[in-house]
């Protein structure tokens, strides 16, 4: 069997170097997805005239088109719309890109979320004297968001994962080293598989941090 065991652990320190440009993508990306999601979740919640059916075309663009063209699109496509925003460079197009989409998707993991605490406990507040906001953000909110823990980190995950992309507009990130290698001593095997297992452990770590969150937002409840 022709596997270089030495490369590929050597292989090993170099796609390290990379990997917090890979988690500075995966963690603005989710930040600004978490906030859009919840915005448009609130918005196709409240069915509001004109506003609601927007966000519905929104979100069903960025769930009907693949993430690579997505990232093409704002990379090469807004500078050319609009020359003013050609200071968008290869890693903030990324980061729209990634943002874009995945708060598409989570905006229907918020609305599920809000739907399934029970309305009652919304008219119990109001009931009490809370304004509707005041309901939402001590009573509906607190429950929604333990509900939606599983379904955010998994998307996280993905989304960490969807950072690979980012080699196609130039970032140097952990997948783009490990293509180089590979293109480098033909050793494509070794050099994809040390990649796999760096975005393996990165998995793993973020699952049991979910896994502790989970935990922890679970304990009022039991």
């Amino acid at each position: 069997m022709n596997f270089d065991l030495k490369y590929m652990l050597e292989l090993f320190p170099q796609l390290l170097k990379y990997v917090h440009l890979t988690l500075i993508m995966a963690l603005i990306a989710m930040f600004f997805a978490i906030i859009l999601g919840l915005i448009l979740a609130v918005i196709t919640k409240s069915k509001i005239k004109i506003i609601s059916p927007l966000a519905n075309l929104y979100i069903s663009f960025f769930r009907g088109t693949p993430t690579l063209v997505q990232i093409f699109l704002f990379y090469f496509g807004l500078p050319q719309l609009f020359p003013s925003m050609s200071f968008i460079n290869a890693f903030t197009a990324v980061i729209i890109g990634l943002s874009f989409r995945n708060a598409a998707y989570l905006s229907e993991v918020f609305r599920a979320a809000i739907t399934s605490v029970d309305s009652g406990q919304l008219e119990a507040g109001l009931s009490v004297g809370m304004s509707k906001w005041q309901t939402m953000r001590r009573i509906v909110l607190p429950q929604a968001t333990r509900i939606a823990i599983p379904s955010t980190g998994n998307f996280f995950i993905i989304l960490v994962k969807e950072t690979s992309l980012a080699f196609t507009v130039g970032v140097a990130e952990i997948f783009a080293q490990a293509k180089m290698s590979a293109a480098a001593t033909y050793k494509f095997f070794e050099s994809f598989l040390a990649v796999a297992l760096v975005y393996w452990v990165i998995t793993v770590i973020f699952t049991m941090i979910q896994s502790k969150i989970e935990v922890k937002l679970s304990k009022p409840y039991r």
